[in-house]
């Protein structure tokens, strides 16, 4: 090669890096994986990311790569160390403890086991989002009192004012909302809505933002709760 590399070979990038050992969780891969090795374009596209967000899981140590030129490769083993990060942002768990998960599973020596301990966080999270679910209907109570407080005040009835599902929403942020909530994962999402990863990105954000929600779930909650979409 015209740089002095040698070309990226099976299995090297395992041999040489612990955090490639251990087993992992049995997570769903595309029938069409790309063969070894995996240019990042190809593997962002494979998870609906950017490059970026490739890039941050590398200074993360949750993923590592190695080059052919200037263009980054991954192994198939750190594409379904991939898959396991991506189900787990996809449910709302931190980076810090999608570390602490990774780290485990480096330690397992069996599936089993590394299956125990994906299913234990899964169940963990679970655990808070039920919780978090709660908090919500707590204060979506409390805001309706408080508007049923103040539109007596103001001398109104409830049907004077303003519904909480006229929260203006475009076509397809509803579509993406009710898909969502079918539990949608991003790459899916992105297909069934005809847009890039990036333009999917734009899009959550912008309709998190509407719900003043601080990530997809909370937005997709909001929406049920104040009866915008159907659960």
């Amino acid at each position: 090669m015209q740089d002095g590399r040698m070309p990226f070979e099976h299995g090297d990038e395992d041999k040489s890096n612990p955090r490639n050992s251990g087993f992992l969780p049995d997570i769903s891969l595309p029938s069409s994986l790309p063969a070894e090795p995996v240019p990042i374009a190809d593997m962002a596209n494979i998870f609906g990311v950017t490059h970026r967000t490739l890039h941050f899981y590398e200074e993360k140590a949750l993923l590592t790569s190695k080059r052919i030129g200037q263009m980054r490769v991954y192994t198939h083993r750190n594409v379904r160390r991939m898959a396991v990060i991506n189900v787990c942002r996809e449910v709302g768990i931190s980076v810090a403890s999608i570390t602490e998960i990774m780290e485990k599973l480096v330690r397992s020596l069996s599936q089993e086991e590394a299956d125990d301990v994906f299913h234990a966080a899964l169940r963990q999270r679970k655990r808070e989002l039920t919780a978090e679910l709660s908090t919500l209907q707590r204060q979506a109570q409390q805001i309706e009192e408080l508007l049923v407080t103040d539109s007596d005040a103001d001398g109104l009835d409830g049907e004077e004012r303003p519904p909480a599902r006229d929260i203006a929403l475009t076509d397809t942020e509803r579509k993406c909302l009710e898909l969502m909530a079918e539990g949608y994962a991003p790459v899916r999402l992105a297909r069934a809505l005809g847009l890039s990863g990036t333009d999917l990105n734009v899009l959550e954000a912008k309709i998190i933002g509407k719900f003043n929600a601080s990530n997809r779930f909370q937005a997709v909650a909001k929406a049920v709760l104040l009866g915008v979409i159907r659960a």
